[in-house]
């Protein structure tokens, strides 16, 4: 995977998937998807400009004290199944949900033979400790491992049919 210079105000996340544009897109936009790898979230997006986008906490998140929506935000574009732009707000956190919406961006590209780029662009300007948690550099003090983490269980579901961590982090 590559990730650029991830620790200014913009993180570029690229990742190859042996799977379709399509297949890519529903696995970042249905629900029944976003439950099966990364953080184990239920994603609930209304995909129109100006729509709500939910990340709704799993148990075992909401039995740590979690509240029950862990990043919120709003659909700015759709271009499906190419592009995908929101807004995004880390909600579980008080100090990175003060830091407010920060705009997060899909593009899904088709290469050859049956491969896609998916790329991940989370623009984070004056939000320091969201861009430390999403980049995952905080993941020895239980900080996650961030989109480089989401994004490698996204591939192995895809490609394999099994997340990396049974969908819990």
């Amino acid at each position: 995977m590559s990730t650029g210079n991830n620790t200014g105000a913009t993180q570029i996340f690229r990742i190859y998937i042996k799977a379709t544009p399509e297949a890519i897109w529903d696995a970042i936009t249905k629900p029944e998807w976003t439950e099966k790898y990364g953080y184990g979230t239920r994603d609930e997006y209304d995909l129109r400009p100006g729509g709500k986008y939910l990340s709704l906490s799993n148990q075992g998140m909401r039995e740590m004290g979690a509240p029950d929506i862990a990043v919120e935000g709003e659909v700015l574009e759709v271009d499906a199944p190419h592009r995908l732009v929101q807004t995004w707000r880390l909600a579980m956190d008080q100090e990175a949900m003060a830091e407010g919406f920060t705009r997060l961006t899909y593009e899904i590209a088709p290469t050859k033979d049956s491969v896609t780029r998916l790329t991940v662009t989370h623009e984070l300007q004056n939000a320091p400790k969201l861009a430390a948690l999403v980049s995952g550099g905080l993941e020895e003090h239980g900080g996650g491992g961030g989109w480089s983490w989401v994004l490698s269980d996204l591939k192995s579901l895809l490609e394999t049919g099994s997340s990396l961590a049974g969908g819990r982090h």
